[in-house]
């Protein structure tokens, strides 16, 4: 697979000539490989913030539950919802993920969409089994509660591939 990544220049050492500019590019073989500490953004019940290109040019951005899967970022939202149109439209996604304790400790991914599943498809019970998974990890529930009860909501799985990753600053999980 190959994914480029792009190491930010930490500032916690003190103020330093060229801050938050790019310090290291590397390559890793799967987004497993990141760094445990950048890795553990991901697995933490943490939001992300989604950007997609709006239907008027400009950039959409939606707090969201964040999940993968192997190499692949799963990203679960409602079939009548504006956003996913625009998924469609544009199947390119930026995602960042703050540390909530931290500012300055982020991950932040540039995906592309490779595959769409509808809940109704063949093979559909993947988008269930996935809603109920992000509900698990962010709820606490076995199943996903928040589905708008005023008409039979249907979901959408898009399955993204890592184009690229950018890290930012350094974190002590001990302390978390």
């Amino acid at each position: 697979m190959g994914v480029q990544v792009a190491k930010f220049i930490d500032l916690r050492e003190g103020v330093t000539a060229n801050q938050f500019t790019i310090g290291d590019r590397e390559k890793i073989d799967s987004i497993s490989d990141l760094d445990p500490m950048y890795k553990r953004l991901m697995d933490e019940p943490i939001a992300c913030v989604m950007a997609v290109m709006g239907g008027i040019g400009r950039p959409n951005l939606t707090p969201m539950w964040f999940d993968y899967e192997g190499d692949k970022v799963l990203v679960n939202v409602a079939e009548h919802r504006k956003k996913t149109k625009w998924i469609k439209d544009n199947p390119q996604i930026s995602i960042m993920i703050v540390n909530p304790k931290e500012m300055y400790h982020w991950l932040s991914l540039k995906v592309t969409v490779e595959t769409a599943t509808h809940e109704d498809d063949e093979g559909g019970e993947k988008v269930i089994n996935q809603l109920n998974k992000i509900a698990k990890k962010y709820l606490g529930v076995e199943e996903y509660p928040l589905r708008d009860p005023s008409f039979p909501e249907k979901r959408i799985l898009f399955e993204c591939k890592v184009d690229n990753v950018a890290t930012f600053g350094t974190f002590d999980w001990n302390n978390w």
